[in-house]
């Protein structure tokens, strides 16, 4: 199996970018993607479990892997929720599987929002990592129309080894991220 191409772009080019840039003294101390992990929270399950099993059977087309439901850790009552209903589903991506999802993310499904104008370069967490939401699953072209029940939106969460939001940026930045300033910075 070929590796994918966004991975050869981050050993290639990224890496030796990266570690100029920072003045890195091993390559193992440049940031790189550890993990993606793809979360789609379903209000609407706590009256329609189906829509759990819709929600696991989209995020599994999306991802390329299994997905699995997420489970209520407490009871609210006011939302009708007991403990351990499902209302969720998630899916975690490493290695090959995750390049190729970033690629396909950054080339096909962004630029497919409607009025896209780059991502907010703001949404890191302060430890390196970076989470996109998205408001429409129908971006991505596994996704069939006709067959949606609801609209509904997911968070991208990119795990990185950086330690600074700087190093996640410039990181993201490198493997071709559309952020929003950089689009107009082009211009």
């Amino acid at each position: 199996m070929d590796m994918p191409r966004l991975k050869s772009k981050y050993n290639n080019e990224v890496v030796p970018a990266l570690k100029e840039k920072f003045g890195y003294k091993s390559i193992m101390q440049v940031p790189r993607l550890t993990k993606i992990v793809i979360n789609k929270g379903i209000g609407a399950a706590v009256s329609d479990k189906k829509l759990v099993d819709a929600g696991v059977e989209e995020l599994t087309l999306i991802a390329g892997q299994k997905a699995v439901p997420t489970y209520a850790k407490q009871s609210i009552s006011n939302f009708k929720l007991r403990e351990e209903m499902p209302i969720g589903a998630k899916v975690t991506l490493r290695g090959e599987r995750m390049f190729e999802f970033v690629d396909r993310l950054f080339t096909i499904a962004l630029p497919r929002v409607r009025d896209f104008k780059g991502v907010n370069d703001k949404s890191f967490d302060g430890r390196g990592n970076y989470t996109l939401g998205v408001k429409e699953q129908i971006i991505f072209p596994e996704i069939s129309i006709e067959k949606v029940s609801r609209i509904s939106g997911m968070d991208i969460t990119f795990v990185t080894t950086a330690n600074t939001d700087e190093e996640a940026l410039a990181l993201l930045k490198a493997l071709g991220m559309p952020f929003a300033n950089q689009q107009q910075n082009n211009q």
